[in-house]
């Protein structure tokens, strides 16, 4: 049995299988918190990248929303400076790779699964990321494996258009290629406008789809977190989390998301939200990237992180380092 995640050090994290990344999360009993930071934009913090606020304010893992599989891509979220040791300074755009290396967390990344659908249901803002730099296609599959890493995570953006069984096709699509190189996460958490989340109260086939994505080789399922979605309620998602845990051979994860700019919100709401998470049963507890320049407010990084492990495991991931 892998080392459970939320005490696991960076070299035993780098030494992690794809199985044994998924055990450690399952051993971590529904402690996980992850980041996600959309790196289109400069970082919130001068000289400082915004994983590396995520990771010292407490998260366990990491995904990068609006990566670019181009590696000459201009990402600001990814610019930094390196100082050397003749005072020279050394700029770069990071990739996947440098991530890990620069953190302790396994490191993933946002493909869009969009491609075919309905234009007119896309917004201008939307449609931008569903480029092909940045789609679920085999290339950038293979070129995500190749780059080291851990997780994809497949969706629709706010105002994509992206329907769910666009999703549970890219979700095939990508077990295919990539077998079991990297984790798959896969659901529909946002974007809601014109087809309703999981878990939506209006939508009366969550259930059949979580089924159709755990078939399709999604690992983790994405659902939306109590209190961050337009009606979306504890006793809904927490069936949804069931069912993904009991669905099959009962080895698929599940993952709450916090976002629609919650995540922006003051520390009480956030508690209140990681509350309602821990009771659905969630494994993974994720914060979203529309706080402020690509990250949620640090402090709410935190206060998930205190309400969900506790200050000595939470303190533990903050100050453990690169070990």
């Amino acid at each position: 049995m892998a080392h459970r995640l939320i005490s696991a050090t960076k070299t035993e994290i780098d030494a992690m299988s794809t199985k044994e990344l998924k055990d450690s999360i399952r051993a971590s009993e529904g402690r996980v918190i992850l980041s996600q930071n959309y790196v289109g934009v400069e970082p919130l913090v001068e000289n400082t990248l915004n994983f590396e606020v995520a990771s010292a304010f407490g998260a366990d893992m990491v995904f990068l929303n609006g990566y670019s599989m181009d590696s000459n891509s201009n990402l600001p979220g990814l610019h930094t400076k390196f100082v050397n040791a003749d005072g020279s300074v050394t700029e770069k755009n990071l990739r996947v790779n440098d991530v890990k290396k620069m953190s302790h967390m396994p490191v993933g990344i946002y493909l869009e699964c969009g491609v075919g659908d309905d234009k007119n249901t896309s917004t201008s803002i939307g449609a931008s990321l569903v480029r092909p730099d940045r789609i679920a296609s085999k290339e950038n599959l293979e070129l995500a494996v190749k780059e080291g890493v851990d997780f994809i995570v497949l969706g629709g953006n706010p105002g994509t258009g992206t329907s769910l069984d666009t999703i549970i096709e890219a979700t095939r699509n990508a077990k295919k290629i990539i077998g079991d190189k990297a984790m798959i996460w896969a659901g529909k958490w946002e974007d809601g406008v014109n087809e309703k989340v999981l878990g939506d109260p209006l939508r009366k086939d969550s259930k059949e789809k979580i089924g159709e994505l755990i078939d399709a080789g999604a690992d983790v399922i994405c659902l939306p977190m109590p209190g961050s979605r337009q009606g979306v309620v504890v006793s809904d998602i927490r069936e949804l989390v069931n069912y993904t845990h009991s669905y099959g051979d009962g080895k698929a994860l599940a993952m709450t998301f916090l976002d629609a700019s919650v995540e922006g919100s003051d520390t009480d709401t956030v508690r209140e939200c990681t509350l309602m998470s821990k009771q659905t049963g969630a494994d993974i507890h994720a914060i979203g990237d529309a706080g402020l320049h690509g990250v949620s407010q640090p402090e709410d990084i935190y206060q998930m992180t205190i309400t969900v492990k506790g200050r000595r495991l939470g303190w533990l991931k903050m100050a453990s380092g690169n070990r």
